[in-house]
């Protein structure tokens, strides 16, 4: 079902409030102020059935100067809009500042509403009617209805409802297959259950019992109940106003402007790239860095504002700039925001969020420009891509990719995977949930190990390569390891690398020696042969080398390509004893329950010394465990 909001906007004392209650009966303020004042301070909020059925919300505004910060947090959650003006006075300051915002806010429907018009005649009022006219020629309201009504005697009222009624078939359905989100407007709390938000549903479902969080403060709630229209309701949707009764926060922990949105949707900014519109109303140039108000959803922030690609915004004028905010915003891409003078106040501008969680850019940067127009194109598979290259280093899962969007993206996933079709992004499978990496920052990182890899080889001839950890530490830092050994099966399919054991080599790359270093190799292989599983220590081989040089890269060589394996520091054997002892070692204890240190020794012809270095071993690899003085198999 489609669900509408209509808003109020005009000038103070122009009867908003009163056309209000003529219409469906309720009176919209009820502060104590507003009442002895008799005018509107704070929000209004009610409903009226339509002729078609259709139930609507409605916002009534406050008209004075001095509350247009109230009448922006009401305003940017409206479908339709009654501009109000007095047929007794016609346009005025607040008029067009209201018209303004509203245009800023990209509302499209309305109608207009000739309020008083039982105290003027006929002559004055088709005069004011030609003033509306040529006021708003070429905006969204230049076609509008014209309704001249009386909220005192009823005139004009049940044509007025006759054309909203007929409005709201126009208005296009708000997103509910999205992320639930509300801009909090209201704060309170009600005796015996605690505290209650309300606020205009943007986007998405919100059901009792659900979790989610509040924006910037992250903290975490539970909805208890919910309230549409004041009844009970198990679930609201977008387009609904509704009242929240939040579990575990307390009135003091909330305020207008927060976001109660979809828990681990969003991420506060404290910069936001944007297209701003500055006004042809604007008494000056917008200089870079003018320190300004913004205001998005029932939020007001002060930001300073870097101008990206111009000197100066002149009224009229259109530019790329970025919002550098004194407190967390949370917004998301294609929100709309309006920015007015820091002091005196007026508005000045607004426009569409591009990038909600801007990085602190450089004026003038042409790279940086350009990207921001390839988001502002809104091709979602080129906005996916660009966010994936940015966030490749941090090997964001699709979950991540859409919470840095700050845009609810219909099947991501889909989207995700026609990018790795296209060989644009990789796909890595870690067993949890798969990460996307920008095949860019494969390839830069497959440069830089390359050339890493080649310097290592020129250097050390005689070497397999560099370690897998020694990689990972130098080129992938901070890489979980199961993307990291992922990535280094890609790249050895691709023909990059070869992977020996633990160690990394350039594809093609082979150990080549000379016939030196072959009779060095040869001879270090045959002493381990003669001595079988009583071999000497490193040092003894060593002390009879003329070329100590030579041996010691053979040497290392041997165990990197594990012809020869290192038992303990002073026990190292060819890898086909070595192989022999631990078969030997299962076979014996499968067939006799258990080995002891005696007995291993015994059948290996060898010392004490030999045979307590190979079942220690044994041990630290978790083959066999020690049950008193007997080995079984671990």
């Amino acid at each position: 079902m489609k669900h509408i909001i209509i808003g109020t906007s005009g000038h103070i004392d122009h009867g908003k409030t009163t056309l209000i209650k003529a219409l469906t009966g309720r009176e919209t303020d009820t502060l104590r102020e507003e009442k002895e004042r008799g005018i509107s301070i704070n929000l209004g909020f009610t409903f009226f059935d339509l002729p078609s059925g259709r139930r609507a919300g409605i916002v009534d505004v406050p008209g004075h100067e001095k509350f247009i910060k109230n009448m922006l947090a009401g305003a940017s959650g409206i479908d339709i809009v009654m501009m109000v003006i007095a047929a007794d006075e016609g346009i005025m300051p607040q008029t067009r500042e209201h018209f303004e915002i509203l245009q800023l806010l990209n509302i499209k429907k309305g109608l207009i509403v000739l309020t008083k018009s039982d105290l003027v005649d006929d002559e004055w009022l088709s005069m004011i009617k030609e003033d509306i006219r040529s006021e708003f020629k070429g905006t969204f309201l230049e076609n509008a209805p014209i309704h001249s009504v009386s909220s005192k005697t009823g005139m004009g009222l049940d044509a007025l409802i006759k054309d909203i009624d007929k409005l709201t078939e126009e208005i296009d359905a708000r997103d509910i297959q999205g992320h639930f989100r509300l801009p909090v407007d209201r704060v309170f709390s009600v005796s015996g259950f605690g505290t209650i938000v309300t606020g205009t549903i943007i986007s998405g479902i919100i059901k009792e019992g659900e979790n989610i969080e509040i924006y910037p403060s992250k903290e975490v709630c539970k909805i208890r109940g919910i309230q549409v229209h004041d009844k009970p309701v198990n679930e609201a949707e977008a387009g609904q106003r509704c009242a929240l009764n939040i579990a575990n926060i307390k009135t003091i922990d909330i305020k207008r402007g927060d976001v109660v949105a979809a828990h681990n949707l969003m991420e506060p900014a404290l910069m936001i790239d944007c297209k701003l519109h500055y006004l042809k109303s604007a008494l000056k140039p917008l200089e870079n860095r003018q320190r300004v108000r913004v205001y998005h959803g029932t939020s007001e922030v002060i930001c300073r504002v870097v101008i990206l690609d111009k000197e100066e915004v002149k009224p009229g004028e259109e530019a790329y700039v970025q919002l550098r905010l004194e407190k967390p915003l949370t917004v998301q891409r294609n929100d709309r925001f309006v920015i007015r003078s820091y002091s005196p106040m007026y508005t000045i501008g607004g426009g569409s969020i591009i990038e909600p969680l801007a990085k602190k850019a450089k004026r003038f940067d042409e790279k940086y420009i350009e990207e921001l127009k390839v988001k502002e194109s809104g091709k979602t598979e080129n906005i996916i891509e660009n966010k994936v290259k940015e966030l490749s280093d941090q090997y964001p899962k699709a979950s991540d990719i859409l919470k840095a969007l700050g845009k609810n993206e219909e099947k991501i996933q889909e989207k995700l995977k026609l990018l790795v079709d296209e060989n644009k992004i990789v796909k890595f499978d870690t067993g949890d949930k798969s990460v996307y990496v920008h095949k860019e920052y494969i390839d830069k990182k497959v440069n830089i190990m390359c050339d890493l890899l080649e310097r290592f080889h020129k250097e050390n001839p005689l070497k397999w390569g560099i370690s897998r950890e020694e990689i990972k530490n130098k080129v992938f830092k901070g890489i979980k390891q199961k993307i990291y050994d992922e990535m280094l099966n890609l790249f050895e399919k691709d023909e990059k690398i070869n992977i020996h054991g633990s160690f990394i080599s350039l594809e093609g790359f082979i150990i080549k020696y000379t016939k030196e270093q072959k009779n060095i190799r040869e001879n270090i292989i045959k002493v381990f042969k003669d001595s079988k599983f009583s071999p000497p220590k490193y040092s003894e081989i060593e002390e009879k080398q003329q070329d100590k040089k030579n041996f010691k890269m053979i040497f290392s060589s041997l165990l990197e390509e594990g012809v020869i394996v290192k038992v303990s520091e002073d026990c190292i054997f060819l890898q086909e004893d070595y192989n022999k002892v631990k078969e030997f070692t299962v076979n014996f204890i499968n067939k006799n329950g258990s080995l002891t240190l005696a007995q291993l020794r015994d059948e290996l012809n060898t010392s004490r010394k030999y045979a307590v270095a190979l079942i220690e071993h044994f041990d630290s690899i978790k083959l066999t465990k020690r049950v008193e003085d007997k080995r079984v198999l671990y």
